[in-house]
């Protein structure tokens, strides 16, 4: 995150014992909670749970804690809390220890898409009757040595080293790759009768949600958007709507050349005409890409568009590329005033995860 300083959120002793990411999901939970006016003294907190995501964990942790010890003339010297910091499943753990919600509690590993999935699976155990309350989201801390290198070899991030600010395009004609981005989001969802009852403030309403797989390739989407029409489908049928009641579409869109099209391909499949009345937009463009954090974010995006009524935009469009239909609203650089009843957020990971969320406007 930009200029954060754990030390105003977390005592430097406790911050010391956490990984950057795990840092971030303390963070924006407490945020989460002191919003959402819970009394911990008034719920179960054996039906309250934790599901958190994170496609790496303590990236950092592995990169400079392993390469410390290793340093050490003999035998290496390994911190107590090197597996602790580094192992995806410890914020949950930490997060669930300081509300003491005794309920559900795992994190989700599925690259970009891990903390839509965590989002999904908490909402699933709360339509299952299994739990209350749930904390979820995702957060990734993930901008290293190692892992710029990583993502370069592969050629997935952008090499407009010349121009940082403007490098994150997507839909642009001379995208080429995405702007790695840090931090994290937090959700609190609650059964919908259980929110009621105590006077909460309700931000909208988790209606449906989709989970597929591309089954085609280790980094590349399908070329069709085969998976990525797949979860949108879904994810509108479990949802109990039509392609035409959603308003606006928060797109994967990482400013990756095949990644772009392909997903574009998968909305035109889906809405077919209606795909005209969408707003579709990007926000990496303005975060970068949080990795296992991104559908965190987004999912709060659409929410905050649903509230606020107005479309985020899709920046740093410079160049139309013609492999794109003309017609889409790809919410270009400007932001939009628009009444949004019903948001699609799309996250997709690499090993070909794909996961939809669908949030719709509360109404007493």
């Amino acid at each position: 995150m930009k200029n954060f300083d754990v030390e105003q959120f977390i005592p430097r002793k406790d911050a010391r014992r956490l990984d950057p990411f795990a840092q971030y999901a303390m963070v924006v939970a407490d945020e989460a909670m002191k919003m959402s006016g819970l009394d911990l003294e008034k719920i179960d907190l054996d039906r309250s749970g934790v599901i958190w995501g994170t496609g790496i964990g303590g990236f950092e942790t592995i990169e400079h804690d392993i390469s410390e010890a290793a340093l050490w003339q003999g035998e290496p010297r390994y911190s107590p809390f090197l597996i602790p910091k580094l192992i995806g499943d410890i914020a949950p753990g930490h997060i669930s220890i300081k509300y003491g919600f005794r309920g559900i509690n795992y994190g989700t590993v599925s690259a970009c898409a891990s903390s839509t999935h965590s989002i999904i699976a908490s909402f699933d155990y709360i339509r299952m009757g299994r739990a209350d309350i749930m904390i979820t989201g995702g957060s990734e801390a993930a901008i290293t040595k190692a892992s710029v290198g990583g993502f370069s070899a592969m050629k997935a991030m952008s090499e407009r080293n010349d121009s940082p600010e403007t490098a994150s395009r997507p839909f642009d004609k001379d995208r080429d790759g995405f702007v790695l981005g840090e931090g994290g989001g937090a959700l609190i969802l609650e059964e919908l009768e259980h929110a009621k009852s105590r006077g909460a403030t309700i931000y909208g309403e988790i209606v449906g949600a989709g989970m597929t797989a591309d089954a085609y390739h280790m980094t590349a989407p399908h070329p069709e958007g085969l998976g990525a029409r797949n979860v949108m489908s879904i994810a509108i049928k479990d949802a109990g709507i039509q392609p035409s009641d959603v308003d606006y579409v928060n797109v994967h869109g990482t400013s990756t050349p095949l990644g772009d099209i392909a997903e574009t391909k998968a909305i035109l499949a889906v809405f077919g005409e209606s795909a005209y009345n969408l707003n579709i937009s990007s926000t990496k463009s303005m975060t970068g890409h949080l990795l296992g954090g991104a559908g965190a974010i987004e999912a709060i995006a659409c929410i905050t568009a649903i509230n606020e009524g107005f479309i985020p935009p899709t920046i740093n469009h410079f160049t139309d590329d013609p492999d794109f239909d003309p017609k889409l609203n790809f919410t270009f650089n400007i932001a939009q005033e628009r009444k949004i009843d019903i948001a699609l957020s799309n996250t997709f990971g690499f090993g070909g995860h794909n996961a939809s969320l669908i949030v719709k406007r509360y109404k007493e």
